[in-house]
């Protein structure tokens, strides 16, 4: 098995590795209320994707 001959410094292992943090996650804002929200999501502030009701959201809070 291949040893390595030095240790590997922290700051060679963080350059190496820059390039491995997540991407932002893209927004878009709601057609029906304009809250942000993250692409294809039901918006949670009405419930709507795409133009079209999916959460149903009751009036009653007992």
């Amino acid at each position: 098995m291949a040893h390595p001959k030095r240790k590997t410094s922290k700051s060679k292992k963080r350059m190496r590795r820059s390039h491995h943090a997540l991407p932002d996650k893209t927004t878009s804002t709601c057609s029906n209320c304009g809250e942000t929200i993250i692409s294809h999501r039901v918006c949670s502030g009405c419930g709507y994707y795409n133009g079209r009701p999916v959460l149903t959201r009751s009036t009653d809070e007992a």
